[in-house]
């Protein structure tokens, strides 16, 4: 039987946890956090969910998280169920019409349906909605440049417009809104796929979100891939832009989504590593923090020196 005293000490390191993590909750109460869900932390049962858990803890904490998704690997599932074969251009993903139902019925259908679920299991908390209700994200036909010619990828999307009158409409009511990245057309009555990373960002900017967060299956921005695994912790906005014509493709939509968003209002943008669990509690309300973060080029001395490793 173990002893007051023993039991004093194996509760201690509990309770110092919980009192590192008192001034970051102080600093973000009542702030809007935009977290883009994403990568390995949606196909593994026990990561999605640790998500579920952290949004849930973020909303008690007195943050309102905003969650937005996507859906790539369900998408890819769901095609080849179809006999619809996945193309990729210019690293988006080619969506004819026949595609584009496809893809509507599962970020709608599945994966936006299977998150409202998990954070639901936590009480009455979770709303669903796409950037088609409320014209809450508006797009047009988006044409990527490849070769100095413009292509023809189908209904993919280029956000023209961002209406957050819902969103914060769900958020003043104390829920926690989840966010599909389809958007209404802005002029051809069609609806558009848009890329979760890029919507994430501009519901951000938008919301005048504290920060964007952006789940990812590396660590975060490697300093000199593949020659070294160093992460790079902090860099401002023009740090970043420097060295976005050096970046892997698959980083390209999320390092500028955390660009345009630090340009654009957002005090930080963070990509971390999704395949830990509870890395979105580790990166907001620990001193370590894990991940890249960007700030604005002339941030504050809070957001200078927050989460850095």
């Amino acid at each position: 039987m173990s002893t007051p005293t023993a039991r004093k000490h194996t509760a201690l390191p509990k309770a110092q946890t919980l009192i590192e993590a008192l001034p970051w909750l102080t600093r973000h109460r009542g702030k809007t956090v935009v977290i883009k869900f994403g990568g390995n932390a949606m196909v593994d049962e026990e990561l999605k969910a640790a998500f579920a858990q952290d949004v849930v803890f973020l909303h008690h904490a007195g943050l309102r998280p905003v969650v937005v998704h996507g859906g790539g690997p369900q998408i890819s599932k769901a095609l080849d169920r179809h006999g619809i074969v996945s193309e990729f251009k210019a690293g988006l993903r080619v969506t004819t019409e026949d595609a584009m139902d496809v893809v509507r019925m599962v970020l709608a259908g599945q994966v936006q349906r299977e998150l409202v679920g998990l954070l639901n299991q936590h009480g009455p908390l979770a709303v669903g909605l796409t950037g088609e209700d409320a014209h809450t994200i508006t797009a047009t036909k988006h044409q990527p440049r490849i070769e100095g010619e413009l292509v023809d990828i189908g209904r993919v999307g280029e956000i023209t417009e961002i209406d957050t009158g819902a969103i914060e409409a769900l958020l003043a009511d104390g829920r926690i809104p989840v966010v599909s990245s389809i958007a209404r057309s802005q002029d051809d009555g069609h609806v558009y796929n848009v890329n979760a990373d890029t919507a994430a960002a501009a519901l951000a900017a938008a919301l005048d979100a504290e920060t964007l967060m952006v789940l990812t299956d590396v660590e975060g921005l490697y300093e000199d891939w593949p020659n070294s695994d160093e992460v790079i912790s902090r860099l401002t906005a023009t740090e970043l832009e420097k060295l976005l014509p050096e970046l892997a493709s698959g980083m390209v939509p999320k390092m500028e989504g955390c660009l345009h968003a630090v340009r654009n209002g957002v005090e930080t943008a963070r990509v971390i590593d999704g395949r830990v669990q509870h890395s979105i509690l580790l990166e907001i309300f620990t001193d370590e923090g894990i991940g890249t973060m960007v700030v604005p080029d002339h941030g504050n001395s809070t957001t200078d020196t927050e989460g850095e490793s």
